[in-house]
């Protein structure tokens, strides 16, 4: 076993020690590197009786894990893409983004062609409710947090609860009726299914470890998703959602930006080389032609 040992910052939940494992399984092949888990309770963690909206949305289940490094207590900090804010805090990196995993979203109880109406669907998501809404103006819809544990479990109270696909996969989970949705009708969270790993920006060597196990189409895909998400406003109050496939070399994009009540959903699909450019350029699209700062505005 080699001396070197990199400590990474990881929320406590199954999940997150899981997807940190995926990390440390890559640095040990990429690099002969032991991997040390430094567990962290975060305001997300905490806080399980209040929608994630209203503490503020994106950054309340990474603050103190990106804390944990800057600070010295670990060298890397796991996140799972899709919690991570548009923009990076001062003194960090992001500095890879292995083999995305799925990025849909999936109902599970219930088949979604098979709710009748007025059937209950649980999420934490308002991209999720308003895009549900805007498919089944029918539905109503309950509040669920919590770990993935817990969301199944609190799953027979409900028609149905939506997570990420990709959750169930990594934990090896297989309820009894799960739908994956098509992210061509039903548009993922930015960054859903990639996991990011971050480290002080001025950490050169781990910085060189990290790029050997990046995965250059996702990170592609990943960056475009962010640069949607940064030019909408950051962390907009609005449910927005994007997804970025990589046929040929290129970036294909589509993103959406939707009402919270799922009465007025608008997207743009295209493609280009550059990941940053094209996630700017569709959300400008959708902002300047479609409507989506009247929208942006209706929500402040």
């Amino acid at each position: 076993m080699t001396a070197v040992v990199l400590r990474a910052a990881t929320r406590a939940s199954a999940l997150a020690r899981c997807q940190t494992g995926i990390v440390a399984g890559l640095l040990a092949d990429a690099c002969r590197v032991a991997t040390e888990p430094v567990a962290v309770s975060t305001t997300g963690d905490r806080r399980t009786d209040t929608p994630i909206h209203a503490m503020g949305g994106k950054g309340v289940f990474v603050k103190e894990v990106q804390a944990a490094v800057l600070d010295g207590r670990a060298d890397i900090a796991v996140h799972s893409a899709k919690d991570l804010p548009s923009s990076t805090p001062e003194g960090l990196v992001l500095a890879a983004v292995p083999r995305r995993g799925d990025p849909r979203d999936a109902l599970v109880g219930r088949r979604l062609a098979d709710l009748g109406a007025g059937a209950t669907v649980a999420t934490g998501s308002v991209r999720r409710k308003a895009q549900l809404a805007g498919l089944r103006p029918d539905l109503n819809f309950a509040e669920l947090r919590g770990n993935i544990a817990t969301r199944l479990e609190a799953a027979a109270g409900f028609d149905a609860i939506v997570m990420a696909a990709v959750a169930l996969q990594r934990l090896g989970l297989e309820p009894d009726v799960v739908d994956v949705l098509d992210p061509d009708d039903f548009v993922p969270q930015v960054g859903q299914g990639a996991i990011a790993v971050e480290c002080r920006a001025d950490d050169r060597t781990t910085l060189r470890m990290l790029a050997a196990i990046e995965h250059r189409p996702s990170r592609r895909a990943v960056d475009a998703e962010r640069a949607f998400l940064a030019e909408l406003g950051g962390d907009c109050n609005l449910p927005a959602g994007a997804h970025a496939t990589n046929p040929g070399g290129g970036v294909h994009l589509t993103g959406l930006l939707a009402s919270t009540d799922g009465s007025r959903l608008i997207r743009d699909t295209r493609s280009g080389r550059d990941p940053e450019m094209l996630g700017t350029a569709v959300a400008r699209h959708l902002l300047d032609v479609c409507g989506g700062r009247e929208l942006l505005e209706g929500s402040l």
